[in-house]
């Protein structure tokens, strides 16, 4: 019984958690990145594609991920929402 207690707690509570960081995204296109993305969290409406080490802003955005990539377009660091 207390076996069954915790594994609802879990689910009760992993269901609200939202994903913020996406490390499996590395050296993915940035086209298929966006997509799992805007799949796994709706809120995000804002995942602009960034040239690695172009300035950026520092503010931080709930709405937002950046995607820093290559010439080539694939990723190239971990995407996280900020």
């Amino acid at each position: 019984m207390e076996k069954l207690t915790f594994l609802v707690a879990f689910l009760l509570l992993s269901s609200r958690v939202k994903k913020d960081t996406w490390p499996e995204l590395l050296g993915v296109p940035a086209k298929l990145a966006k997509g799992i993305i805007q799949k796994e969290n709706r809120r995000l409406s804002n995942i602009p594609n960034v040239l690695n080490g172009s300035p950026v802003t520092k503010d931080l955005r709930c709405n937002r991920v950046r995607l820093f990539v290559n010439v080539l377009d694939y990723v190239v660091q971990t995407p996280r929402v900020g």
